[in-house]
């Protein structure tokens, strides 16, 4: 039952934005009466609007989708925390958190992917930070390191001393990181942590001990994927 902390909140999201976008067609909807010449043109505006927030609404469900991630039992395997494609595998230096060198995994997500992120291990948030940026496309990794985005800092509780940090990152599209967890929360491996409202990245840091298990171009689950394990 511990994964199932934050379940439902991506639903929620959803559904709130589905019927403020509602709300907002109704009132055009409503304004196009008088602006229209004939009942037939009203008719056939109405029409494209309601047709266009069904598959904005269709859009919507798919996209706030929630599966329930089917966590590794491995006690030294770290999953990936976030759903997409691995576009980067780097050695690189994180100075808010980690203070070091460390190993970087990063995962581009799509309009097309589960944006729900997952603890890649279990311990303590005793880290969160939010740094205000810009809004380039997230595919770039080379531009996105200047986006907007939110540092979440872990105390591993699976191995004394280890420090892992989930940096997630804002798109050209995605303008809303909402993180889930809170300061000196104790969250457990595949738990929900934040969710980053449609195209965006998240970049995974690890020690350098840690051993790389995927390779570029791979897709992997959040919660689900292991990414790394330790040696």
């Amino acid at each position: 039952m511990r994964a199932m902390k934050h379940a439902g909140k991506a639903r929620q999201d959803g559904i709130g934005l589905m019927l403020r976008s509602f709300a907002i067609v109704a009132l055009f909807g409503g304004g196009g009466a008088l602006a229209v010449a004939s009942v037939s043109a009203f008719k056939a505006a109405a029409g494209t609007l309601i047709l266009a927030w069904i598959l904005f609404a269709l859009f919507c469900l798919n996209f706030f989708r929630d599966p329930q991630a089917s966590v590794p039992a491995d006690p030294n395997a770290i999953v990936a925390p976030a759903h997409g494609r691995v576009d980067l595998i780097e050695e690189a230096t994180e100075s808010e958190f980690i203070s070091g060198p460390c190993r970087r995994i990063s995962t581009f997500l799509s309009v097309f992917d589960v944006h729900i992120q997952n603890a890649p291990v279990s311990g303590r948030i005793s880290f969160i930070a939010h740094r205000p940026g810009k809004f380039f496309n997230a595919m770039k990794v080379h531009l996105s390191a200047q986006n907007e985005n939110v540092l979440i800092g872990l105390e591993s509780s699976e191995r004394p001393g280890e420090r892992i940090a989930v940096r997630l990152i804002a798109g050209l599209i995605a303008r809303r990181i909402v993180p889930w967890v809170v300061l000196n929360e104790v969250v457990h491996r595949g738990e929900r942590t934040s969710l980053i409202r449609f195209g965006s990245r998240v970049d995974l840091y690890l020690p350098l001990t840690a051993k790389v298990c995927v390779r570029l171009g791979d897709r992997v689950k959040g919660g689900e994927t292991i990414v790394a394990t330790r040696t």
